[in-house]
Formats: C-alpha cells, structure tokens, sequence
C-alpha cells in the first residue's frame, strides 16, 4: 500500500486501478451506444419521437435498482467476481439490441442493458481497497472520470463505425454488436488480473446484503425516507409508458407494476428492520456508528450531478443537431466534448478534494454547476456552434468534479458498506436521470437546463448539513478483533 501513486505504472495498486477504469470504461461504451445512433435507429425501425425519447428513459431505469443491488453483491462476494459476472452477462442484451426489428424488442433490450450501468459501483470498492485514505479521492476520480470517458468515445467513435461497418442502414447493428464482444471478452481479462484486496489485507463484509445497516434509531427513519425516491422514479417510469404517457403499457400492467413497488418497498422495510431493530433496543457504541445524513447529502449530490450527466449525454447529440441542424456524425462529435471533460475534470474533483477538503471543495462545485447548466438554457441557434460546445464544457467541468469530489467522501463513511453506500449514491443518479429525462419530454430545452440548475442549488443547501469526514473507520475482523482505517 506505501506504493508511489504513478499513472504510468502498470503493477500493483496501478494495476488494479487501470484494469478498473477500463472496465468502467466499456460498462459506458455500451450502456451509451444507444445516443449517438438514434437518428440511424430511427430510420431503420421507423420510430416516432415519442417512442426514441422512451428509449433513453428505459435505458438508465433499471440501473436504479440494479445499483443498489450490484452494490450489496459487491460487499458480499467482491469485485473481482461481480464485475467480471456484469460485464459477460450484459454482453446479451446488448446482442438483442443489435438485432432488434420491432420497437418493443428495441425497447426490452434497453431496460436490460441499464444494469451494466451498475458497473460503477463495484470499482469504487474495488479501488478503496486498494488506496489510502489521503490517494483515495484521486484514485476513484481517475476510475470514475477515465472509465466515465466511455460515453464520449461511444459518441466520437460508434456513428462512423457503423457507417463503415454497414452504412446508414444496417451499420448501427454492426457497431453496437462489437461493444457487446467488447464486454464479453474483457470479463475474462478482468477476472484472469485481478484482486479484491492487497495480499493479507481483510476485505471487510458487512452484516447482510438484504439491507443497509444503520447504527441510530433516527438514521433508520432517514434511510427509509431516503428509499422512496428511488421507487418513485420507477413509478414515474411506469406512469410515463401507460396510456396518460406514451401508451407503451395498458392501464392494468401499470396498476400492477405500481402494486408491486410498492410490495417491494414494504418488504424491504422489513428487512431493514430485521437488520436493526437492535438499534431500539440498546445504542450502538460510539466507535461503531457511522452518520447516514452524509449518505443523505451525498444522494442528493449525485441526483444532481451525475443524473444530469445521464441525461444530458443521453440527449446532447440530438440537441446540437436539431439547434444548429448538424448530421448525425457532426452532432455526435460535437457533444462528445461535454462527456470528454471526464477524463480531466472527475480527477480534479477528487485531487482537490484530498487536498483542500471534501466538503468546501462540494460546495464550491455545486455552485459551480448551477451556474454552467443556467449558461446552457441560453444556448440557441443564434450561438456559434463553438461557443456552444464551450458552455458544455465548462458545465461538464464543474459536474464531473463534482462527482468526483462525491466519490471520494462515499468510502469514507464506512469501509464494510462502501458497495451499498456507492450503490445508493449510484442509484440516485439515476432517479435524477429519469426525473430530468421525463421532465424533458414535456418543456423545451432551454427550461430543461433551468430545471437542473435549480436542482443544484437544492444540493448545495444540502451541503450544509454534512461533515467533513475525519478520524477513522472502525471496522470488525472475522476473529472479532476491530481495526481501526484511517479517513484524514
């Protein structure tokens, strides 16, 4: 663990954190294959507007679940076997898609392909294994920022692929069938050169993977309040497939699917009462209790930053070409620069986190962010196009380093949670995505900006309420003894 942090070394730590990112990597390559190759889809498969803007909700729903899920699976069994698992089973709906005919088959197919976007989530683990307290924002900045870069290259790259591959036609099947050969192939890699942790270091387990330990009777309220936003972005998913929206779903299976959440949610307030009831009955010392308001704050955050993120990368490509009537080739380059900033800006985040503070340098970003995403609502045809593509990425500065800065302070809580914290945190990106993608199909651009300008100011209140991570994590061994890890 004292190994020299070099980006240019290829063993241990290093190691680890690039085969990581690259993992991260293809994760968004493939999850993002749809964006830049809707207009060719659109032709093909004859799709309305309506049905194309239902694609890009489907496609970040069910990484809502699945990142809490993907989360607990990663505490419990550790990256090294979930990643490898998500990236080989995911390569099969991305296969459906590519021979997608109808629709509703386009449409399965991208539900299913939202749990690669789960990805995520194992690495934060992964890499905070492997990292020290004082290099963890950095590490997980370069995962998340390098491995996030995927969306971009799925925008550069995908759209003359397939016109290589098969022309205007057919080609876009070609080019989303190799990312799926991508994914596959590269499970085996991850697998074959990977470690959960340090030799004899303890990967860290936690009580149950059925929920979310709390150690307060006031957090166990908060983390229930905490869960229905998540159901409800599902909800509004349905809502938005049954006759009132698109008219995808009959009224029935609506009802249904609403019956079920809400099945689902009582359910897990069982287990999570099953899994700390112990919390009312005697107070849990103070060197084990961790405070779930920071968990809170940081969902909040990433709502904003990240969901913004899916959203607007979902939708950018289509933005510039109908703004400043570009081809589909152009419009997909152009918008890459707002997912390009990734590279530099998530890094960012977490190095001046390390450096100058977790919480002022949240603070600072947030407010940064509601200023870029206000400059973007003015952007209109009246813009030259490079100054448009200038606001992106200013914007995309300020909300990558802000989610950056989020993922260095999400291992800090507690060491043994890391997965579920990261896959809560993760999943209320993903509620922003299909808050901010819903409210899209019903305003204009220019609003649509506003509304997630206005969503950061929310977050940075929300700041306020958090504190700077310090001390350190206790944390139980098998054999009952307790270590202490440092987080300052």
């Amino acid at each position: 663990m004292s190994e020299k942090f070099n980006l240019f070394s290829f063993s241990g730590k290093m190691k680890i954190l690039h085969l990581s990112w690259i993992a991260f990597f293809i994760t968004f390559v493939v999850w993002f294959n749809l964006a830049p190759l809707l207009q060719y889809l659109k032709a093909d498969l004859g799709l309305t507007t309506a049905q194309i803007k239902t694609l890009l909700i489907l496609n970040v729903a069910l990484t809502i679940p699945a990142r809490v899920v993907i989360g607990m699976l990663t505490d419990r069994y550790g990256p090294r076997l979930v990643y490898s698992a998500l990236l080989a089973i995911c390569s099969i709906p991305c296969f459906m898609f590519a021979m997608a005919d109808t629709f509703a088959q386009a449409a399965i197919a991208r539900f299913l392909l939202g749990f690669i976007g789960a990805g995520f989530v194992i690495g934060i683990r992964m890499v905070s294994e492997w990292f020290p307290a004082n290099e963890l924002g950095t590490a997980e900045g370069i995962y998340g920022g390098w491995g996030n870069f995927g969306s971009a290259a799925a925008a550069f790259t995908l759209p003359t692929l397939a016109l290589w591959l098969g022309g205007e036609e057919n080609g876009w099947r070609y080019a989303v069938a190799v990312t799926g050969v991508m994914s596959l192939l590269f499970s085996f890699v991850f697998y074959k050169n990977v470690s959960d942790t340090p030799k004899g270091s303890t990967y860290f387990r936690p009580k149950s993977i059925g929920a979310m330990e709390v150690t307060s009777k006031g957090d166990f309220f908060f983390l229930l309040v905490m869960k229905i936003p998540m159901y409800a972005a599902l909800a509004l998913l349905a809502w938005k497939l049954s006759p009132s929206g698109i008219g995808m779903l009959s009224a029935s299976v609506v009802n249904i699917i609403y019956v079920v959440l809400v099945a689902v949610y009582i359910l897990e307030v069982y287990k999570v009462w099953q899994l700390n009831k112990n919390v009312f009955v005697e107070p849990v010392p103070e060197l084990h209790r961790y405070q779930f308001k920071q968990v809170a704050v940081l969902n909040v955050l990433y709502f904003a930053t990240f969901g913004s993120e899916l959203a607007v990368v979902s939708m950018l490509p289509l933005f510039f070409a109908e703004t400043f009537e570009l081809t589909p080739v152009i419009a997909g380059m152009v918008a890459s620069a707002y997912a390009f900033m990734n590279l530099m800006s998530r890094p960012a985040g977490g190095l001046i986190s390390d450096k100058f503070g977790r919480k002022s340098t949240l603070l600072i970003l947030t407010g940064g962010l509601a200023v870029g995403y206000f400059l973007m609502s003015l952007v209109d045809s009246t813009w030259a196009v490079w100054l448009a593509v200038v606001a992106a990425m200013l914007c995309s500065f300020f909300v990558q380093s802000g989610e950056g800065a989020v993922f260095a302070v999400v291992p800090l809580i507690k060491r043994r949670l890391t997965g579920q914290i990261a896959g809560m945190t993760g999943a209320y990106g993903n509620v922003g995505a299909v808050t901010y993608l819903t409210i899209l199909t019903f305003v204009d651009y220019s609003t649509f900006f506003m509304v997630i300008a206005a969503t950061a100011v929310v977050g940075f209140v929300a700041l306020l309420f958090m504190s700077e991570p310090s001390g350190q994590i206790a944390e139980v061994k098998e054999d009952g003894s307790v270590e202490l890890i440092n987080v300052s």
